[in-house]
C-alpha cells in the first residue's frame, strides 16, 4: 500500500448535498437504458379481419375488428415502440465536479486504498488475489481498480475475478465509484485523474 498524499481539490471537498452526484447517478443509468421492448398495434396484431358483426340492428355497439385496442387480445394502444430514447445530457464540467464528489465521499469513509502498482506480468487471476492479499482488501467486497494502462495482460488478470471493475483513469464515474466498496488507485494513475478531473489534461 502507497503513502500517497491524495489532492484535497479532488479527494478532500467538502459535500453538503448529494444533488449533482445523484443527477450524474442518473444520468449514467439512463444513458446504459437500452430500448428492446415492443408492442403490437392494432395493426400489426395477426387476425381482426373480419368485422364481429354487422354495423346496424344489434343493438351492440359498432365495431370493425377484434385487434381494437380495448378488447381482449387486441393491438396495444400508445405502447413502446423499441424507438425510444432514454438519453440524459449533463455538461462536462457538472460531471467532472460529481466525480471529485463521489471521490472525496468515499475517501471520507476511509474507502480509497493506493497501490504502488499492479503488476501481472503472466496474465494470470493468482497475480491479483495476489495483490488482493498484500493490499489487505476483501474479495467478497465490490473493488473498483484504477490503472494506468489497461492492457492485455490486466484484462486476462482481472476478467474473471468476481466483484472486481478495472477501469482507466479518465473512464471513472460516479455510479462505479459510489457502488464500489473499495477504490484502488494506482499510484501512477493519481496525477492523471487530477490532471483530468481540475482540467489540466493535455489537449
Amino acid at each position: 500500500m502507497a503513502d500517497a498524499k491524495l489532492n484535497k481539490d479532488v479527494f478532500g471537498l467538502s459535500v453538503d448535498n448529494h444533488e449533482l452526484v445523484k443527477l450524474a447517478y442518473d444520468v449514467y443509468l439512463a444513458n446504459s437504458r437500452s430500448s428492446h421492448a415492443k408492442t403490437l398495434k392494432r395493426g400489426e396484431v395477426r387476425g381482426g379481419g373480419k368485422k364481429p358483426w354487422k354495423q346496424k340492428g344489434t343493438g351492440r355497439a359498432r365495431f370493425g375488428s377484434t385487434r381494437n385496442p380495448i378488447w381482449r387480445h387486441g393491438g396495444v394502444a400508445f405502447g413502446r415502440t423499441g424507438e425510444e430514447n432514454f438519453t440524459k445530457k449533463i455538461s462536462k464540467s457538472a460531471k467532472l465536479q460529481a466525480v471529485r464528489q463521489a471521490l472525496s465521499m468515499q475517501n471520507a469513509d476511509k474507502n480509497i486504498v493506493v497501490i504502488d502498482t499492479f503488476a501481472c506480468p503472466q496474465g494470470k487471476v493468482k497475480e491479483t488475489i495476489a495483490m488482493f492479499e498484500k493490499n489487505k482488501l476483501d474479495a467478497k467486497q465490490n473493488i473498483l481498480l484504477v490503472v494506468s494502462e489497461k492492457d492485455e495482460l490486466v484484462i486476462r488478470a482481472t476478467n474473471n475475478v468476481a466483484n472486481l471493475k478495472v477501469v482507466r483513469p479518465t473512464y471513472l464515474n460516479v455510479f462505479d465509484i459510489l457502488n464500489a466498496d473499495k477504490v484502488v488507485i494506482t499510484e501512477k494513475s493519481l496525477p492523471v485523474i487530477e490532471n483530468w478531473l481540475l482540467g489540466k489534461e493535455a489537449k
